[in-house]
């Protein structure tokens, strides 16, 4: 029989549109290969889509779904964004009322959505993000507020919103939307503050100002945001929030495209960004933040190998990362990237130091306390990196996968395997190519004497990276103690791999 396309369900879980081909009894297809990968990926209990089959179903259905986001599926080329139930009961009904909600932070919550670009102009895109990001940035170096970083809140952008649905799914009573038209030297920016449990609007404006102007709209927006929330800033503080001098417009955009490339964490964004960020700095050569993601993406091509000379990599880092900091001894992105530069030259006790100068600037910082928590977990202080990591998440709902590896990576050095590898299983389903998860999961087994389960590990990793060195990992990953790396080594001995 011809392909049909047909909503496709499995057994426990998992839906997906797609087309298939019915042969006899059996059912092939494309669309039953995503299904089947995608029920592999739904959470024990609960329900999980394509958006292909969330789009069939949103508004015919009396549920609720959350997006969470692209995941790569095994041996699917394209990643898919994928939908779960929600099934956290509604504010109102009967079971809700059995179980206690969620309690709030106890001081104003919010979360910044990704502007709208009214520009009409989709390359402008970075400039309307940027905007917003600016604005959580701002935001963050509040400890009176707890302030969603910028990798959850911008899960909704491109789609239509729920505001009070989004307040559950992050936990916030606040949600701050947007818009930016830049039209030549022009710029109107709109915000709007809605109260996320109620519905209700708290606070509106429009910003209409010269190109020249934006740093001083992204001030007035910011203070008055604060002023809606009824917080009350010290001088000190409001002296802080101030940005000094002037801005040079093609620099400032410049460093918005440049920070966007940076943050894909890519061997060809890093590439990109450092074009941008080099054409900013030569506008611009005192332009901290701009020195600080340089920084950090040599200092992730190092991590990667992606660098042709990965010690030249470093070295530049550091030395960018420096100069970032003593121009900018106030620029919490300054701080962090010498933090993780140094942590990979394993200066650990002057990486934990820069690290936690960031987070005192910007204290909402997400990136701040994951660096903060690797830095202790290489450093020997497992137990207080977890603490972290959970701190980390609290800012970061939507946190990427690769932070549950961190997580696993501190359990292995307190010797909980099992947790461990349920981060790592958790992990792989979000990320099914993870090379380094598979080899760390062939590690946790061998020390539970699971051999068969080691072994098949190990065989995904060289599956996915054939060429996979255990002596790089040696030599690149910066223990305080060796012997924390040679724990992982002694866990695949035990199942007699050849390590």
């Amino acid at each position: 029989m011809p392909a049909a396309p047909k909503l496709l369900q499995s057994s426990s879980g998992s839906a997906h549109v797609g087309d298939i081909i019915i042969e006899g009894e059996d059912i092939l297809g494309d669309g039953v290969n995503v299904a089947a990968r995608i029920e592999a990926i739904a959470e024990p209990g609960g329900i999980s889509i394509s958006e292909d089959a969330w789009r069939q179903v949103q508004g015919k259905v009396a549920a609720n779904f959350i997006d969470a986001g692209e995941q790569c599926l095994k041996n699917i080329a394209r990643p898919v964004r994928i939908f779960r139930l929600d099934l956290v009961p509604k504010a109102g009904s009967a079971l809700a009322a059995e179980r206690p909600a969620i309690a709030l932070p106890d001081k104003p919550s919010i979360a910044v959505l990704a502007f709208n670009n009214m520009s009409g102009d989709p390359e402008q895109e970075y400039f309307s993000d940027g905007i917003s990001e600016d604005i959580i940035t701002d935001l963050s170096k509040l400890s009176e507020l707890h302030v969603i970083a910028r990798n959850s809140s911008f899960t909704y952008k491109g789609k239509p919103v729920d505001v009070m649905q989004v307040g559950r799914d992050l936990r916030v009573r606040y949600v701050l939307e947007g818009s930016v038209r830049k039209a030549g030297n022009r710029v109107r920016v709109t915000g709007q503050l809605i109260d996320a449990e109620s519905g209700a609007h708290i606070w509106a404006d429009r910003f209409d100002r010269d190109l020249t102007d934006i740093f001083a709209v992204q001030d007035e927006l910011t203070r008055e945001i604060i002023s809606a929330l009824k917080v009350k800033l010290t001088p000190e503080k409001r002296e802080r929030l101030a940005r000094k001098g002037t801005i040079d417009v093609e620099a400032y955009n410049l460093f918005m495209r440049g920070r966007e490339q940076a943050l894909l964490h890519t061997a060809g964004g890093n590439i990109e960004a450092r074009d941008l960020l080099g054409r900013a700095l030569a506008i611009n050569p005192n332009f901290a933040a701009a020195l600080g993601f340089f920084a950090v993406t040599h200092v992730i091509d190092y991590v990667n190998g992606w660098a042709d000379i990965p010690e030249q990599s470093l070295k530049t880092a550091l030395e960018t990362a420096e100069r970032a900091v003593a121009i900018g001894e106030e620029d919490p992105q300054a701080h962090f990237a010498l933090a993780v530069a140094l942590l990979w030259h394993r200066e650990h006790e002057r990486a934990l130091v820069e690290a936690r100068r960031c987070v005192a600037l910007e204290p909402n910082s997400a990136e701040g306390h994951i660096a903060i928590a690797h830095i202790l977990t290489y450093s020997g202080h497992a137990k207080a990196a977890i603490d972290t990591i959970d701190a980390y998440m609290r800012l970061d709902p939507f946190y990427k996968d690769i932070v549950l590896y961190f997580l696993a990576e501190a359990r292995i050095s307190l010797g909980q395997f099992e947790q461990a590898i349920t981060a790592l299983k958790q992990r792989l389903e979000r990320n099914p190519d993870s090379e380094t998860s598979y080899a760390l999961l062939a590690a946790c087994y061998g020390h539970l004497g699971r051999i068969a389960e080691s072994r098949a590990a190990w065989a995904e990793v060289k599956r996915i990276a054939p060429n996979f060195s255990i002596e790089r990992r040696r030599r690149i990953l910066p223990f305080m103690d060796p012997d924390e790396f040679e724990r992982r080594i002694e866990g695949m001995r035990k199942a007699d791999l050849p390590v």
